[in-house]
């Protein structure tokens, strides 16, 4: 799918400091129509075809305003807000490794920089911020996941012959990856939290859209005859969003 076109904010006459973040609006040049998708933590997100426009988002949300608010009081019975804090050991599921983390502050610092040690995570400077700390971490999974996930991605590719022209890792709010036009796989850091299988199965999605740029029986066709349990596999995937960790949701 198309990366987020444009994020705008809604019900900005109900959001308060502490709400889950993030009502946005995705273009999407292979939707038909417009859809809504509720996450677990509350973010909601409009998926809209290419060009349409902004008023008609608007009565599209406010027509379906009270099923988003239901089905955020859902989520929220289910999974209760947690208090952030900043982590002290990360277990990273994709790829079978426990790291600790270790907070090291220096005077006069104005970043936080990371440097890792064997299952060691250093991260030093300005680390009383804890903004500032949340985007060295990123930065670090971000490296971790291009070192991993690549060399996974080109192997599958060659596996099932659907190729791209380039990998990119991305921390997208709402989407585990997309496959674009031009041939560029994004991948999401946050898979790194999932088993393996999980990750497998997306990146088999992405690559199957090679031949596919929709979600017709032929592209689900494709899908099937590298991995069978797909259906099982794709639900899994979009419930997985309650396992990244509560402070790489921070901002």
């Amino acid at each position: 799918m198309p990366g987020a076109a444009r994020q705008l904010k809604l019900f900005a006459d109900t959001e308060r400091p502490g709400d889950s973040p993030g009502f946005s609006v995705r273009e999407s040049g292979r939707a038909k129509r417009l859809s809504i998708k509720v996450y677990p933590r509350g973010r909601v997100e409009v998926v809209v075809p290419s060009k349409t426009r902004a008023r008609d988002v608007q009565s599209f949300v406010d027509e379906h305003r009270d099923w988003i608010e239901r089905t955020r009081a859902s989520f929220a019975e289910k999974h209760p807000p947690e208090p952030f804090a900043l982590p002290h050991c990360v277990d990273l599921a994709a790829i079978g490794r426990r790291y600790r983390v270790a907070y090291r502050r220096r005077k006069g610092a104005v970043a936080v920089r990371f440097r890792r040690h064997g299952d060691l995570l250093v991260l030093t400077g300005r680390t009383s911020e804890e903004a500032q700390c949340i985007a060295a971490l990123k930065r670090w999974l971000a490296a971790v996941a291009k070192e991993e996930f690549e060399p996974w991605l080109r192997a599958l590719s060659a596996r099932t012959g659907d190729s791209f022209k380039r990998m990119q890792v991305r921390g997208q709010k709402t989407c585990w990856g997309s496959h674009s036009s031009t041939g560029t796989i994004s991948i999401n850091y946050c898979l790194l939290f999932l088993e393996p299988a999980l990750v497998r199965y997306l990146m088999i999605h992405e690559l199957c859209h090679a031949r596919h740029m929709n979600h017709s029986r032929g592209f689900w066709r494709a899908v099937g005859l590298h991995e069978p349990d797909y259906e099982r596999l794709d639900r899994e995937l979009g419930e997985s969003w309650s396992k990244i960790p509560i402070w790489l949701c921070f901002n």
